[in-house]
């Protein structure tokens, strides 16, 4: 077996300094950076947009790539106090769609690559798409350090341990439980990893994550089922199956304009899959499938509902899923065209 990288062993000593020197008023502050800076301390990889006011609009950029445990300036000294605007997107290598950071303030953003814009009122009249970021409180001209979360907070040194957990399980080579510790399980698994792949014992842990991304991002294209989204609009899809003798549907997972998300995650064994989907309007209103056929249960929030009769008496709602074809080669990519939604929208 490969030996684990020597920067890994340390790597959770080197966040949890990291995590002393940009706050405000802290005695290491002097070691910071000047400007606004943003943490992952997350498990995911986070691509992340930005929002400030210059002259009468706000301008809004992006993307800055965030790994777990990691900082970055995303707007140099001198700060002007007063709201600024974040939003940020998990990777595509990770597994169940992608998982949205943000707030209630509408700005636009480029889904496709890096941009600065000045916010419009109508995203679209320049290809555009429009997010809901979260404002953020700066009051400090020199420096500035805001974070990203997940509902189980972790530090620093948590977060970059556990994103390298989390990209050995979404890269097939890592079944443990991703809780931020790099015990035997997940020190074996990272060498098993970089003995296949013909890696040096000394790849960096930024390299690391890089190159687990890309077999993640790899894998997702040759296993289980994928939604696929052709419309220019943003979709919420759902998926329903057999489990065992019971029927199951589950949701949500977001489809950005031409994008798409891994749903199934392991070869698929079987037909009898459906798929469902709500395209927003813009207006507060959806569209839905207009040749769904078979009656599933869904939620307002994310669900995986047991059944499929009875849906208004257990407060779900019925839908009417699509049949998918069967799978190829144990794997299915389902795709979402303008033509599969009525032309009324209703609330949702």
């Amino acid at each position: 077996m490969a030996q684990v990288p020597l920067s890994i062993k340390f790597i959770l000593g080197i966040f949890a300094a990291a995590l002393t020197i940009a706050l405000p008023g802290n005695a290491s502050a002097q070691a910071a950076k000047t400007g606004w800076e943003v943490c992952n301390e997350t498990s995911y990889i986070i691509e992340s947009a930005t929002g400030h006011y210059e002259g009468q609009g706000i301008v809004v950029e992006g993307w800055t790539r965030l790994r777990p445990g990691a900082c970055q300036l995303v707007q140099e000294a001198p700060l002007t106090p007063g709201l600024h605007y974040l939003f940020g997107r998990s990777s595509t290598a990770h597994r169940g769609g992608r998982r949205l950071w943000g707030g209630e303030t509408k700005l636009c953003i480029d889904t496709t690559g890096s941009f600065s814009v000045e916010s419009i009122p109508n995203c679209t009249t320049m290809g555009m798409e429009e997010r809901e970021f979260r404002p953020v409180l700066i009051e400090n001209a020199k420096r500035w350090r805001t974070s990203f979360t997940e509902t189980d907070k972790l530090t620093i040194k948590e977060a970059s341990a556990a994103g390298v957990q989390r990209l050995l399980d979404n890269a097939g080579v890592y079944a443990g439980r991703i809780d931020g510790y790099l015990g035997r399980k997940t020190r074996a698994a990272i060498g098993d990893f970089l003995k296949s792949k013909g890696l040096a014992a000394d790849t960096t842990d930024a390299d690391l994550m890089d190159i687990l991304e890309q077999a993640a991002i790899e894998r997702a294209r040759n296993v289980g089922l994928t939604f696929c989204n052709r419309t220019d609009k943003r979709i919420w899809s759902a998926m329903a199956r057999r489990r065992g003798d019971e029927w199951e549907s589950r949701g949500w997972w977001l489809l950005e304009a031409g994008g798409c998300a891994r749903i199934i995650d392991e070869p698929l064994l079987q037909s009898g899959l459906f798929a469902y989907a709500e395209m927003e309007t813009g207006d507060g209103e959806v569209r839905t499938l207009k040749r769904g056929t078979d009656p599933f249960c869904v939620a307002r929030s994310k669900f995986a509902i047991t059944g499929r009769d009875g849906c208004e008496a257990a407060a779900f709602r019925p839908g009417l899923f699509m049949a998918t074809p069967p799978p190829a080669n144990r794997k299915l990519v389902f795709e979402f065209f303008e033509r599969d939604f009525n032309e009324d929208s209703n609330a949702r």
